[in-house]
């Protein structure tokens, strides 16, 4: 069974950094792409980042310059490296990984953001 698993959230002050991490497991196929989406309180869900297997990613304009992602291939791990915070990213952070044939999702954690 595919589990996916974030860790890492919190609450910080305006400014401030918090690295998120993900953990998928239990595929009997390679993840080729991981990410993060986040969905703020009455809000649709929106992507925030992105990295393929290669180490090629994209970014939400509003995250650009301030987050960053990356991947441990070898542990199937993603990061979410976020500086520069600010109360608008206050969001339930989603990871996501998908195979060739199907997405996983975890089921968030929440950044908090206090200006």
């Amino acid at each position: 069974q595919v589990q996916v698993v974030e860790s890492g959230g919190g609450l910080v002050q305006a400014g401030g950094s918090l690295r998120l991490s993900c953990a998928a497991s239990g595929s009997r196929f390679s993840f080729n792409g991981m990410g993060w989406y986040r969905q703020a309180l009455g809000k649709q869900r929106e992507p925030v980042a992105s990295i393929s297997s290669g180490g090629s990613t994209e970014y939400v304009d509003s995250v650009k310059g301030r987050f960053t992602i990356s991947r441990d291939n070898a542990e199937n791990t993603a990061f979410l490296q976020m500086n520069s915070l600010k109360p608008e990213d206050t969001a339930v952070y989603f990871c996501y990984a998908k195979t060739g044939f199907a997405n996983y999702w975890g089921r968030g954690t929440q950044v908090t953001v206090s200006s």
